[in-house]
């Protein structure tokens, strides 16, 4: 793909490895190949992927059947690749509104795709940052009505901001404005996903990111299982919890129980 002079390309970037790793094309060859030097460390990471993204489309049905929302406000939305969010949401209520929230200058190159949406509906695309929430609620206020429930959803995001950038901060201050029966979605990579399990996979997959961050890649950050919990407090949690999230309300398959992944999630209620 042809770079636009806002992308450095010489400078491996998470959505765009990411999108290599689900078998995306908006990419470049040193996301290629810090994305394979992650995986010949930890092969696991494509499984993680690939879980992360059927938790997403499990985690919108959901919302728009059961829960009956119609707006959403996901942050930190990444590249499109098949089943984003307004797809997943107007399949089920065409009427649904959608705000995605990024930084990254691929991303807003590619926003004329994501900005796709039902006539009944409204997708809208926001160039912002996460230490920003103020802005974040202020642009999105133009397409979503926050006197409304609106879900709130970061997938893959928390994790690169570091404790010292105040996550926990930075989502209160977004969760303060939802109105009440507004959800949050939340999912982030584990640094130790269960105690019986031998610890080399997770041994791996720390040597894995520090090798991207080495290359120049923003940092990521592993949590423990409890503390991405505790980005819920407040909330009501929605059965079964916060788990791995392959194993978040897993669709019928032949192929039995899917495989734990390092990838921790799950969704609440503001009551």
């Amino acid at each position: 793909m042809p770079p636009s002079p806002d992308i450095d390309t010489g400078v491996p970037h998470s959505a765009r490895i990411w999108n290599y790793w689900l078998g995306g094309k908006d990419n470049y060859p040193v996301d290629r190949e810090v994305g394979e030097e992650f995986l010949s460390i930890f092969p696991g990471q494509v499984d993680i992927a690939r879980a992360q993204r059927h938790f997403l489309a499990r985690v919108v049905r959901f919302l728009g059947t059961e829960a009956g929302i119609r707006q959403f406000l996901d942050v930190g939305t990444g590249l499109p690749t098949v089943d984003n969010t307004h797809e997943v949401a107007q399949r089920v209520a065409p009427e649904s509104r959608i705000v995605y929230v990024d930084n990254d200058p691929l991303v807003l190159a590619h926003a004329r795709a994501l900005l796709t949406s039902t006539s009944e509906g409204a997708t809208d695309y926001i160039d912002a940052d996460l230490h920003e929430p103020e802005s974040i609620l202020e642009a999105a206020s133009a397409t979503l009505d926050f006197s409304r429930p609106v879900a709130l959803m970061l997938l893959g995001i928390l994790g690169h901001v570091p404790g010292e950038d105040d996550p926990h901060g930075l989502l209160r201050r977004l969760l303060e404005q939802l109105a009440p029966g507004s959800y949050l979605v939340l999912a982030d990579g584990t640094n130790v996903v269960n105690a019986e399990r031998q610890n080399t996979d997770e041994t791996a997959r720390a040597r894995a990111i520090q090798l991207y961050a080495a290359s120049g890649g923003i940092p990521y950050h592993l949590r423990g299982p409890e503390e991405i919990t505790a980005f819920f407090d407040g909330l009501e949690l929605v059965e079964p919890g916060v788990l791995s999230v392959s194993w978040w309300r897993p669709e019928p398959s032949p192929f039995g129980k899917p495989r734990e992944v390092d990838s921790y999630g799950g969704v609440a209620r503001k009551p």
